[in-house]
């Protein structure tokens, strides 16, 4: 019983930090980017720790808290759009785990559909929303070109907080 008290206390401590993030972002403009991405680690860290189906949870309390408390929405669909990949990268890797092949390809390849399957609808239906007027093809292929070199660094960002950060914070939180 204590165990599940502990891990249910730190799924609300991570959810109350997640939603922190999701504000502090709308109130400090030059980090937005990164506060909602650290926001978003939490909900792999919930997967990684309570298993697939209290991560999905997480992954919806955080965007109704949100919704309701952050005051620009257009952040929390952005920490949506966050979690939601690493939602579905965290259930592709148990996935791919009993898969043969080059894993490691398999892997980077869902990754990336995964990523385009929601931004490139994004890019190309939302233009007008996103940047306020009509771009060149160029700056559309520029912009393409920058949310793929954006989701490696995200994703690298992501494996190294995981693996680096958040394990040595684990030993003293469980």
């Amino acid at each position: 019983m204590h165990v599940k008290a502990k891990k249910v206390a730190l799924g609300g401590l991570l959810l109350a930090i997640t939603v922190i993030c999701m504000v502090l972002g709308s109130v400090i403009e030059t980090s937005t980017l990164f506060l909602l991405a650290a926001a978003s680690y939490f909900v792999g860290v919930i997967i990684r720790e309570m298993g697939k189906k209290t991560g999905l949870a997480f992954y919806i309390a955080a965007v109704l808290l949100g919704l309701i408390i952050c005051p620009n929405k257009f952040y929390v669909l952005s920490f949506a759009a966050m979690g939601f990949y690493i939602l579905v990268v965290e259930i592709i890797f148990d996935f791919i785990g009993r898969i043969k092949g080059n894993k490691k390809v398999i892997f980077w390849g869902a990754k990336y559909l995964i990523f385009n399957l929601e931004y490139l609808p994004l890019v190309f239906g939302f233009r007008k929303i996103l940047f306020g007027r009509e771009l060149s093809p160029f700056l559309i292929a520029m912009v393409v070109l920058a949310g793929q070199v954006g989701i490696f660094i995200y994703d690298r960002a992501y494996e190294y907080f995981q693996s680096q950060i958040w394990n040595k914070i684990r030993g003293k939180v469980l």
